[in-house]
């Protein structure tokens, strides 16, 4: 059975507490991800933060052309991860209840890796068109 290790990719660049908005929201664009994980020093999970988090943020400090925002004051501080381990069905099941639709993948607390719907959705794609017809 395909699991969440078979289909996650590496986060090269994973957001810290500490990142400007502007640092961040650029990481978040350079990625092609809707968000990112918050990592501590030890890369441990702290947080997520994604476009629909930024974007308020974005419009007020632009306009006002001032920032002070950083990623510890607008992150969510209660991320969902997965362990790698995970089944790729089980995990499409749970976002389709309108969950989110990018997870932090880790394994012992620590990040490894991200997993977004649709590298989920091409890979059961993938699946349902190798299906030989009976």
């Amino acid at each position: 059975m395909l699991q969440v290790r078979d289909v996650m990719y590496p986060v090269n660049k994973p957001l810290r507490e500490d990142m400007a908005l502007v640092d961040a929201v650029s990481c978040i664009l350079d990625s092609g991800y809707l968000g990112l994980p918050v990592v501590d020093n030890n890369k441990r999970v702290v947080g997520f933060l994604s476009e629909f988090d930024c974007l308020p943020y974005l419009v007020t400090d632009s306009y006002h052309c001032d920032s002070h925002e950083k990623v510890a004051d607008i992150m969510r501080t209660d991320p969902l991860t997965v362990v790698p381990g995970m089944s790729v069905v089980d995990l499409a099941q749970q976002m389709g209840l309108n969950r989110p639709k990018v997870y932090a993948v880790v394994e012992e607390g620590l990040l490894v890796g991200i997993v977004t719907r649709s590298m989920l959705m091409k890979e059961l794609n993938e699946s349902l068109r190798n299906c030989k017809v009976a």
